[in-house]
């Protein structure tokens, strides 16, 4: 059978990290890297035993390929703080990881998500890349939304793994502000433009799809927020990318030196 580490990034983590630790106790290796918690993270990562490196966190890429390189196996199953295995998905990666040759690289695993109390429509049927073999892949190195880039092929997980991300509006709105500022730095970075025609137009368009197409209209208040706040994210997103840029010559004249003058950096 093959041996499976479970990998996972933290920053004060300890209200969900018990759950989700509990139910990753039959893998061989749990590998925690913390940027810096000050909560009961690092006391409930000792209690279950796990490896845990402390690491400066840069971008969501990097500090999970970080994890995965740390691992002592091969089979890697990475998992965020707010996210729990099912038991039938566990005993669906203990039969993959029997066979005695591995069909594939990688397999995609369905991660439903609890917004609310409620389980999304929409959200149920999306896949992800938890599982791989590191010896095929890891994360890339984007600063949100990060990806497993996998050179093989790719098989699909029945099982679930739940996805407790939001406590309520308040916690959702903090990490709304933060991943679209994100995003927004991301795209500036790679010299994107504002195309605002198309995210007017893509506003209504993703409500109704989120809303209506994907399901969300069968899951009352919250269906109807998730779909909501899914089509404002883009607006938001470029709306912060439009400052950047709108603020990028006033930064610039700011840091360009005047003739004759000595300019001093600070290092």
């Amino acid at each position: 059978m093959q041996k499976i580490s479970a990998v996972l990034i933290t920053l004060n983590a300890g209200e969900r990290l018990e759950a989700t630790l509990r139910a990753l106790a039959w893998c061989q290796e749990i590998v925690v890297v913390d940027s810096g918690s000050t909560d009961q993270t690092l006391d409930i990562c000792e209690q279950h035993h796990c490896r845990v490196v402390h690491r400066p966190f840069d971008q969501y890429g990097k500090q999970k390929q970080f994890a995965v390189e740390l691992a002592q196996h091969n089979w890697i199953l990475s998992v965020d703080s707010d996210e729990i295995v099912t038991d039938r998905l566990r005993e669906e990666i203990q039969a993959v990881l029997r066979q005695p040759s591995m069909p594939h690289a990688g397999y995609h695993v369905s991660i439903p998500l609890i917004f609310l109390g409620t389980r999304l429509q929409s959200e149920a049927s999306k896949k992800f890349l938890r599982l791989f073999d590191k010896r095929h892949g890891n994360f890339d190195d984007a600063p949100v939304h990060e990806k497993v880039r996998l050179h093989g092929s790719i098989g699909h997980l029945k099982g679930e793994m739940v996805h407790h991300s939001y406590r309520n509006l308040e916690e959702f709105f903090v990490k709304f502000n933060k991943y679209t500022s994100l995003a927004a730095n991301n795209l500036y970075t790679k010299n994107r433009k504002v195309g605002f025609a198309h995210v007017i137009l893509k506003c209504p368009f993703t409500f109704l799809k989120v809303y209506l197409l994907k399901g969300c209209i069968r899951n009352g208040i919250p269906g109807f927020l998730w779909a909501f706040l899914s089509s404002v994210y883009p607006v938001v997103k470029y709306a912060k990318l439009w400052e950047l840029q709108r603020q990028a010559p006033e930064i610039s004249a700011k840091s360009t030196p005047k003739v004759g003058v000595v300019e001093h950096r600070e290092v």
